[in-house]
């Protein structure tokens, strides 16, 4: 299908923290987040760092939205694995019984929009729409139950049927394990055109001739990211799969956007991210002569960082933003700056990269001690400006709702919460009360279904 390029802007829709925000450790194959397993967060403190990041963005021009947090405890698990009687009596026989269940109900994860789902932007798709794919995050429990509330969150923004096409999450089996947008790059000259889409995938479910990792699970499998192509009516020759490499998915990789981020013409990556890196490499370089594309990939050598820093630093989980003179910015997390071989890096690829030549730094401490960085909190959506303005306005970053946000989570917001504190039956009524306020503040009324 032929299309008029449109004008377009990409749009970054964070997932703003919620009330509940704590370290259950629960994410086997994340490092950061079993290191700091039953540790006292501070969910105050967690969300005023996410504000701060997408008011600075939103103050430098980029288009900035947010997507709400997900109500908790999930009483709909709960009670689906057998405990009875009212909210206080459910929440105090399983902090009795299965204190593991509960901290799967109080899961704080959601917060990490990258993945809630896959998008295809109107340029890429057949019938000329901006397609959604809710990940089912089949791989942990705590994970694969957000699914339903993210479908109802993105219907209630994307709600215009003649622009927006939301997908149902894929069938909640091993085959089709599906982790969203933290394994699927867009490459492309400009937003409005023609693009590349790369999804990356840990293992294959029915393909024995592709190796998986041996110690940690490899959550994207091939089967998925071909089903939301095919959903999204994707063109073969502008889309690439790419195998991540085993080794490093064993290592603590357990996303691809732990080890490369890609934007516009640009492929951040580390030398041991992809299986056979010179095929992978040269699959998006034609994919991107088919868009007339120029591809510039940015390598980072494994005697210049390791992938234990990457993954201690998360210098790949961080935002490649394109810049109104058509550079790019790199929002790294602070803990880049604390790790002397990729604080070196950074400090020569700013100095002698053509592309790449500044760099913003954010203290995301309390994301990040629980397994997630400036990617992981964002997802990308690039709109026309008719799409844009068919989207709902209430979760539109402003200077005015910046304010109202501050104030809110200055209200209810612990800023302490332990593991003993989510046997507390308080602090599920005082996340009700907080989550029924904000609905009111993104004029989104009906977007909690249990309230």
């Amino acid at each position: 299908m032929n299309k008029t390029p449109e004008p377009t802007r990409e749009f970054n829709f964070d997932g703003l923290v919620g009330p509940s925000h704590n370290y259950a450790g629960l994410s086997f194959g994340n490092v950061a987040s079993s290191n700091n397993i039953k540790s006292a967060s501070n969910p105050k403190e967690a969300a005023l760092q996410g504000l701060a990041k997408m008011h600075a963005l939103a103050q430098r021009g980029f288009a900035q939205a947010l997507l709400p947090p997900q109500d908790r405890p999930n009483f709909r698990l709960l009670r689906q694995l057998g405990f009875t009687g009212t909210n206080a009596q459910v929440i105090a026989s399983a902090a009795r019984t299965a204190p593991v269940l509960l901290a799967c109900a109080y899961s704080a994860s959601p917060m990490w929009t990258a993945n809630a789902a896959t998008v295809s932007p109107s340029a890429d798709t057949r019938d000329g729409r901006t397609h959604f794919t809710v990940a089912n995050l089949n791989n942990k429990l705590h994970r694969s139950y957000e699914h339903t509330q993210t479908e109802r969150a993105l219907r209630a923004i994307f709600h215009d049927e003649q622009h927006f096409a939301v997908h149902q999450a894929l069938p909640a089996t091993p085959a089709f394990g599906d982790e969203g947008a933290a394994n699927h790059t867009r490459l492309c000259a400009e937003h409005a055109a023609d693009g590349v889409e790369l999804f990356v995938y840990g293992r294959s479910e029915f393909d024995p001739s592709i190796e998986g990792p041996k110690r940690f699970p490899a959550r994207q499998t091939l089967e998925a990211s071909q089903a939301v192509a095919r959903l999204h009516g994707l063109q073969s020759e502008r889309t690439v799969f790419l195998q991540q490499n085993p080794d490093t998915i064993d290592q603590g990789v357990f996303h691809n956007d732990v080890i490369a981020v890609g934007s516009g013409r640009v492929l951040f990556y580390h030398q041991q991210a992809f299986v056979n890196e010179a095929a992978s490499i040269e699959q998006c370089r034609v994919a991107m002569q088919h868009v007339g594309a120029e591809f510039l990939p940015v390598r980072v050598a494994t005697q210049d960082v390791s992938v234990a820093d990457a993954v201690s630093s998360y210098l790949f989980n961080s935002q490649l933003l394109t810049k109104s003179d058509g550079k790019m910015a790199l929002l790294v997390p602070q803990e880049c700056s604390e790790n002397p071989a990729v604080a070196n890096y950074l400090s020569n690829l700013i100095s002698s990269s053509g592309v790449i030549d500044e760099l913003l730094s954010f203290e995301l401490r309390q994301s990040m001690r629980n397994g997630g960085g400036p990617a992981c909190l964002r997802l990308r959506v690039a709109l026309t400006d008719k799409q844009a303005q068919a989207m709902h306005q209430g979760v539109i970053f402003t200077e005015v709702l910046y304010a109202r946000l501050v104030q809110w989570v200055e209200r209810h917001y612990r800023d302490r919460l332990s593991p003993d504190d989510l046997a507390d039956p308080a602090l599920a009524i005082e996340v009700h009360t907080a989550l029924n306020e904000l609905s009111g503040i993104l004029n989104l009324p009906n977007l909690y279904e249990d309230q």
